[in-house]
């Protein structure tokens, strides 16, 4: 990965895991319409953070397979913490809608302690952004692997999936289409049950789906 001051370069040159082992290669391209400094304390102590760096991004894919092709948009961010995910938190759900302003980020977890976090934060075209109300959780379809799953929707609106991408026994990832404030829209939503994930029958299921290379550090 590196930055060009305007873009994100990637490439990639990858072995995808099993059961469909085959090479991926080729380059993304992220270009943000503005870079943020906005950072969000998932708990109090600060020991789990949320930067969104891009959340408004046109993003250039052009992988070496047929089809792999495509432009649209996008955005980056990234998540930092001190302590393992599971110590900390039950389950959270997360969701990045494209507006007609710019993007509206949801962020909502339960922490072990029983508190919870309700957060949307508005992002306008120019990476400002600014809390605001949204609609009450929802529930809505199960996953495939029946991980409980929420957005936010206005009253009498049901979120749907429009678009499965990644599905594991803990965790969520989809194109979900919701109501905020009047606006439909259709974002990236994922479901995150840290319950599941620590489970000793579960979590070793990880060094299949991520492999670890000798001579990482951790």
């Amino acid at each position: 990965m590196h930055w060009t001051g305007r873009e994100l370069v990637i490439d990639i040159n990858e072995i995808s895991s099993p059961p469909l082992i085959s090479r991926v290669r080729g380059q993304i391209t992220v270009t943000p319409h503005a870079v943020t400094s906005v950072e969000l304390p998932l708990t109090p102590d600060g020991t789990h953070i949320w930067r969104p760096f891009a959340p408004s991004s046109d993003i250039k894919v052009d992988l070496e397979a047929k089809g792999w092709q495509w432009s649209g948009h996008g955005y980056f961010d990234a998540n930092f913490g001190t302590r393992a995910l599971e110590q900390d938190f039950s389950f959270w759900t997360w969701g990045r809608y494209p507006s007609k302003a710019g993007a509206t980020c949801i962020y909502d977890a339960v922490r072990r302690d029983g508190t919870t976090l309700d957060t949307a934060i508005a992002f306008d075209a120019d990476g400002n952004a600014q809390q605001v109300d949204a609609p009450p959780r929802t529930r809505f379809k199960r996953s495939l692997w029946q991980v409980k799953r929420e957005t936010r929707a206005d009253r009498g609106v049901m979120p749907k999936q429009v678009l499965n991408m990644l599905d594991a026994p803990f965790y969520s990832r989809s194109a979900v289409q919701t109501q905020l404030n009047g606006e439909v829209v259709t974002g990236v939503h994922e479901a995150l049950d840290l319950n599941r994930f620590r489970s000793p029958l579960i979590k070793p299921m990880l060094a299949v789906r991520v492999p670890r290379r000798r001579g990482w550090e951790t």
